[in-house]
């Protein structure tokens, strides 16, 4: 994780009062009913997220992650000389030889501990004992400067066998309350090992995916397992372990080749699709970590439009939505989104931007 050179250009103020703070099934609403603010060269509709299929041509490609989320929090006590001090413990996925770990305040994960030190204890139930080893991505500083909210740890005890045992969804305190796994996964999930929801697909419905098929759109899925996505401002995101398959490089070409668009759902597919993107655009089959970072440094090659949520400022995916769909075009979905009161955060509403 290192510190960004850019910035989003998009400005916008944060709607912390429009933060959907629990699923719309417990707004009385189905997944597929979530806003949905289609953005592209003829303009701006504000709309309902089960009518996406109308806004997509025969021909075009959904790239879809099937990951599935796995429960990556817990509660631990980080003892210290000053005293111990309750923590909510998110493990991100493998980065390291030894596991990664988020401190976070308790009771609700609202805000990162950055004033542990090396060679601290976080004791879990089980018994599990970790011990913060070094700061993550490296022991001299953080992105930030005012300390390390993410460590590499020694384990002591059975941490995975904890997590699947009695381990919850991560979570952050702009939740009204804690949900259940289920709330965590979408349509697509299959293979489990995401830290977090890839959350652009949680609007997807079966009804929603028959009506694409039906309409001549493709879907075709990759594999990204998400790490934990509190990025600070300015933080790029951690490697994250990817799999672009043979069938799904060749769907992607095919569809360029016939006058197609490539649709990414979510950053995590944009990001995989890219790690596996040729310079000249082709997709070829690929797997690994990936720390590919989309900016204007590093454009899209393949992905032509996106459906996603809506990322707060200054947040590394936003430097991504924008060269998907461009500065100009990034801009003009959000001043719409605030202006008409879009939810935000992973069970909030979506957007579906479109470079051409």
């Amino acid at each position: 994780m290192t510190t960004l050179l850019d910035h989003p250009t998009t400005v916008f103020a944060a709607p912390d009062d429009r933060t959907a703070a629990v699923p719309p099934e417990r707004r009385g609403l189905r997944r597929d009913q979530v806003r949905l603010l289609v953005a592209g060269p003829s303009g701006l509709v504000d709309t309902q997220f089960h009518y996406l299929p109308d806004y997509l041509r025969a021909g075009d490609l959904l790239v879809v992650n099937n990951s599935a989320t796995v429960p990556a929090e817990t509660d631990g006590t980080l003892t210290g000389a000053s005293g111990d001090h309750s923590v909510v413990v998110h493990v991100a996925t493998r980065l390291t030889e030894l596991p990664v770990v988020e401190l976070r305040s308790a009771p609700d994960a609202a805000s990162p501990v950055l004033d542990a030190k090396p060679g601290q204890r976080v004791v879990l139930a089980g018994p599990v004992t970790l011990t913060l080893h070094a700061a993550y991505p490296r022991p001299d500083s953080s992105p930030t400067g005012v300390g390390n909210r993410l460590w590499s740890v020694r384990v002591d005890g059975d941490l995975d066998g904890l997590l699947a045992r009695a381990g919850r969804p991560i979570a952050y305190g702009y939740l009204d309350g804690r949900f259940d796994l289920g709330d965590y996964q979408t349509v697509f999930s299959a293979v489990p090992g995401s830290a977090e929801m890839a959350s652009a697909a949680r609007p997807f419905t079966p009804e929603v995916v028959a009506r694409l098929v039906s309409r001549g759109v493709a879907l075709a899925p990759i594999t990204l397992h998400t790490g934990v996505s509190s990025q600070d401002a300015g933080e790029a995101p951690a490697p994250e372990w990817f799999e672009v398959s043979a069938s799904t490089a060749a769907q992607v070409d095919a569809t360029h080749a016939t006058g197609g668009r490539v649709i990414a759902v979510g950053t995590t597919s944009t990001r995989a699709l890219e790690s596996a993107a040729q310079p000249d655009g082709t997709v070829v089959a690929a797997s690994g970590w990936t720390d590919v970072v989309i900016s204007p440094h590093r454009p899209v090659r393949v992905v032509d439009g996106l459906v996603t949520g809506w990322h707060n400022p200054d947040a590394s995916h936003l430097l991504l939505v924008e060269s998907v769909a461009g500065r100009e075009l990034t801009q003009r979905a959000y001043d719409m989104a605030v202006a008409n009161g879009y939810l935000w955060h992973e069970f909030g509403d979506a957007g579906l931007l479109l470079r051409c």
